[in-house]
């Protein structure tokens, strides 16, 4: 593996993971989703979506359709570029096969590799915690020769981790959190979602964290690093509703602020929906899916900060240019 590889990222997340470990400069392809860090934007996109999205109800009945054909009626949601892929001749493929509906799946990556001389290595990130994404940051840096550069950024990840998770009471009960990753139908967050929300000191009662198999006593209180949770689920209006939610964070995957603000005030016609103590009481958060909580990147720890802040009414814990606003409606 040469010092210095040529590298396609075909995720979102993996850009962000290497641009962290300092390899922003090997990028020479990249998905159409790929948007963050700034700068990115002049370099080749070599991968598209088949849908386009008019309504949160469309999009899960296109991807429904697509994904749960069999044999010619099933498809992939993204097209490849793989004639641009050959002429960019990677030597490192950065991409995932965790979900089919955020970007394209490995096996049609790895497929489209082997006409690429001399074959490029498929690199694979499935991480579904938030100490996965940070182990995928070892990897990559591994990947591209840029392993004490990786481990550095992962100090300070760690770091800011740690300082903001000393605002939040571990001795508190926390306000009982719905965190929508889609809103028609309601999808509540999974994965590294609900470790964010139960460290920063909240609950997540309809897609609670569990113990690792095998953690014993290990496995500690809410919080502990040695409880995870399962992919995002759906919930029935009903079920959210009787859950009596304290805060409702809305943060569609893949979806800007402003069509945030169209599925909310689709919801907000709903009578349930007028009747959660979030929505009685103001507590109703949006944030951009597009850009946080819904990748596993670096930016998790600004999602966590931004969390602590908002569950503990400590705003200075909030980053910056954090993207999310206040629902009023």
């Amino acid at each position: 593996m040469p010092r210095n590889p040529r590298v396609v990222s075909l995720l979102p997340s993996a850009t962000e993971l290497l641009c962290a470990a300092g390899g922003r400069d090997l990028l020479v392809g990249r998905s159409h989703e790929c948007d963050y860090p700034p700068g990115i934007d002049q370099l080749p996109i070599l991968t598209a979506a088949r849908t386009r999205f008019t309504t949160a109800a469309q999009v899960d009945r296109e991807v429904r359709e697509t994904l749960g054909g069999t044999g010619a009626a099933s498809a992939s949601l993204y097209t490849l570029d793989t004639r641009r892929l050959v002429d960019l001749a990677p030597e490192v493929i950065l991409t995932q096969d965790l979900c089919g509906v955020c970007s394209i799946d490995a096996d049609t990556v790895r497929r489209a590799a082997e006409g690429v001389s001399p074959p490029p290595r498929v690199v694979s990130l499935n991480a579904t915690s938030l100490e996965g994404m940070l182990d995928d940051l070892l990897v990559v840096g591994a990947a591209v020769g840029l392993e004490g550069s990786a481990e550095r950024a992962l100090v300070g990840l760690r770091e800011r981790l740690y300082a903001a998770a000393d605002f939040v009471n571990p001795y508190a009960d926390g306000p009982s959190v719905a965190f929508l990753e889609w809103t028609d139908p309601v999808f509540v967050g999974g994965h590294w979602t609900p470790q964010l929300i139960e460290r920063a000191g909240g609950r997540h009662p309809l897609n609670p964290t569990v113990a690792v198999d095998g953690a014993g006593a290990g496995a500690g209180p809410i919080g502990s690093t040695l409880r995870v949770a399962g992919k995002s689920v759906v919930v029935p209006p009903e079920v959210l509703a009787a859950s009596r939610p304290e805060v409702v964070i809305v943060c569609p995957c893949g979806l800007p602020l402003d069509q945030t603000r169209r599925e909310v005030a689709a919801l907000s016609r709903q009578e349930w929906w007028r009747e959660l103590p979030a929505v009685r009481t103001g507590r109703v958060a949006l944030v951009d899916g597009n850009q946080m909580f819904n990748r596993p990147g670096p930016r998790l720890v600004d999602a966590f900060e931004w969390l602590v802040g908002y569950l503990n009414d400590r705003p200075g814990v909030m980053p910056a240019g954090f993207p999310w606003e206040v629902w009023r409606g």
